[in-house]
């Protein structure tokens, strides 16, 4: 699905991912993890087309794309689907609107619209927050609209930085059996970034452990967790 290849991105003269190859299945709930600066959200960044790497190609099914300008890299991110940490979601609008959002710069007509945010909201199980200002949502229902906002127009991965770090543990668990449950009914590609092994060892199928901007370690999650190789790999699961 993914492939980067010789991947680096520096800001001045901090390098923050260097020479990193990495390959996602098609189909796979992928996770990429490190301690804090490890370049995990550059390099997702760079995944995710939001920025272009210093050296190295990404590829979308053997496609080249971090080559791509104007439409046609517009074209490529609507593909992708993508939530954060702290939400992104616009204040001056209601839970139906911030999934209508991207639809309505897609040129959807508006009975379209209200029928894929109806969709939408069962599918993340808040259809009785259809009209709910933001400041009435808990952190969680926020995150669902989130999730429900970046699935709307159907991409082929969703990009998941940090998703779960402002939450506390039981809404962390039912929003990762959330993502589990949209993995498996609409076979899309996630990529999920984390500093929690918990996280990893709950949705993921493969890992990559990322150290000072380097690919230190991966492979399935439970060899790697079974039996980890590296000294950055041991710090984060034994920690």
């Amino acid at each position: 699905m993914i492939e980067l290849k010789n991947i680096s991105k520096s800001y001045g003269a901090v390098h923050a991912v260097r020479k990193v190859d990495l390959s996602v299945p098609p189909g796979s709930i992928y996770g990429i993890i490190g301690k804090s600066g490890a370049g995990k959200s550059t390099l997702l960044r760079v995944m995710s087309l939001l920025e272009a790497p210093d050296g190295g190609e990404v590829y979308y099914r053997q496609e080249r794309v971090d080559i791509l300008t104007g439409k046609a890299l517009l074209e490529r991110r609507r593909k992708m689907g993508m939530i954060f940490q702290n939400f992104n979601l616009l204040s001056s609008r209601d839970a139906a609107g911030n999934i209508a959002y991207p639809l309505e710069i897609g040129g959807l007509h508006k009975k379209q619209i209200e029928k894929r945010v109806d969709e939408l909201l069962e599918m993340v199980n808040i259809t009785d927050k259809r009209h709910a200002r933001l400041r009435e949502l808990s952190g969680g229902q926020k995150q669902r609209v989130a999730i429900a906002r970046a699935l709307a127009v159907n991409p082929e991965v969703l990009f998941c930085d940090e998703a779960t770090s402002a939450l506390d543990p039981q809404t962390t668990r039912s929003i990762l059996t959330l993502i589990r449950e949209l993995h498996d009914s609409l076979k899309i590609t996630v990529v999920l970034i984390t500093h929690q092994m918990s996280v990893i060892q709950s949705v993921c199928s493969e890992v990559a452990v990322l150290d000072e901007g380097i690919i230190a370690e991966e492979g399935v999650v439970d060899a790697v967790f079974k039996a980890p190789k590296t000294e950055a790999a041991k710090e984060l699961i034994y920690a």
